[in-house]
């Protein structure tokens, strides 16, 4: 595979703000996403120690917010959502972003969908079928590991589709991220970015250690032989469906915690803007308190 893998280290300009949000796509950008480096990290001049030690810090605001997201709902009938969408090779780092960020709030709020190859049953169908079922409810957090992407990544680079279709799904993508937000969803997509070399060792770490073996896939090296096609199809995607109302944000991700702390931030700027209130109680709380109190003997009312 000719010169594959370039491995350029320009940096494109991170957000005014100094936090750890990856690089965002403008709805013009008329990059390369091999000239985004996967080592950087944009907003966050720390190390690996430090980036666990803000990670962990987070963990409680993002809880706090995804609280209140859920209570929302369930108390005032606020219907907004977030759709966290993770798209990326092999080994990119999806299983640690379920753990470590998504795994760090209340399940019972949380929806993660991983979409694998479609059923015959599926495939009778338009590509975005299959997908629509799994939008966020109301009050909730919808991860999507990989998702209606995969149409118009994997099926342009192994010829599953023609350039005339990728299009057409390209404009009914936006379409349904457009309702989505309609309907009060705020969407925020990631391409979680690894080297071609970073991959590499993460795959042969797989195979050296029997813990991981489970992990492995052998179709994984053969991808591999389709990595320039990979990143050509990433990069129109990302042209083509980055929009004011749903960007995309290119994580570097070769360092693990880096991409965490970013898909982290990601969130926490989702639940900000959409500013998720505590409900109001729908009782009289002091006549609820001096009722329990009547329940309750001296020593438990201390």
């Amino acid at each position: 595979m000719a010169n594959s893998k370039k491995s350029s280290k320009k940096k494109a300009d991170g957000p005014a703000e100094k936090a750890p949000r990856g690089f965002r796509i403008a709805n013009d950008w008329k990059g390369d996403v091999q000239d985004l480096d996967p080592r950087a990290t944009p907003g966050f001049s720390g190390k690996k120690a430090e980036g666990k030690e803000f990670l962990l810090a987070r963990d409680a605001e993002l809880d706090e917010l995804q609280e209140r997201l859920y209570a929302a709902h369930h108390g005032n009938g606020d219907g907004r959502s977030v759709l966290l969408i993770v798209q990326g090779m092999d080994t990119s780092g999806k299983g640690g972003i379920m753990r470590h960020v998504v795994g760090s709030v209340d399940p019972q709020g949380v929806e993660i969908t991983a979409f694998k190859a479609p059923t015959d049953e599926e495939r009778k169908h338009d590509f975005l079928w299959r997908i629509r079922p799994h939008a966020p409810a109301p009050g909730t957090i919808g991860v999507f590991d990989r998702s209606h992407y995969e149409d118009v990544l994997i099926h342009r680079v192994h010829g599953w589709a023609d350039s005339k279709e990728i299009r057409a799904r390209y404009t009914a993508i936006n379409a349904f991220e457009r309702e989505l937000a309609a309907a009060g969803t705020t969407v925020v997509k990631v391409m979680l970015h690894v080297s071609y070399e970073e991959q590499g060792s993460r795959l042969m770490e797989r195979l050296e250690r029997p813990d991981k073996h489970w992990k492995y896939n052998p179709g994984d090296v053969d991808e591999r032989a389709h990595w320039d096609d990979y990143m050509e199809a990433y990069t129109r995607a990302l042209r083509a469906t980055s929009t004011v109302g749903a960007p995309w944000h290119v994580v570097p991700a070769d360092r693990k915690w880096y991409a965490r702390i970013a898909v982290q931030q990601l969130l926490i700027d989702a639940l900000t803007d959409i500013d998720p209130q505590w409900p109001t109680a729908d009782f009289d709380v002091l006549a609820e308190i001096d009722r329990l109190r009547g329940t309750m003997g001296q020593d438990e009312s201390d």
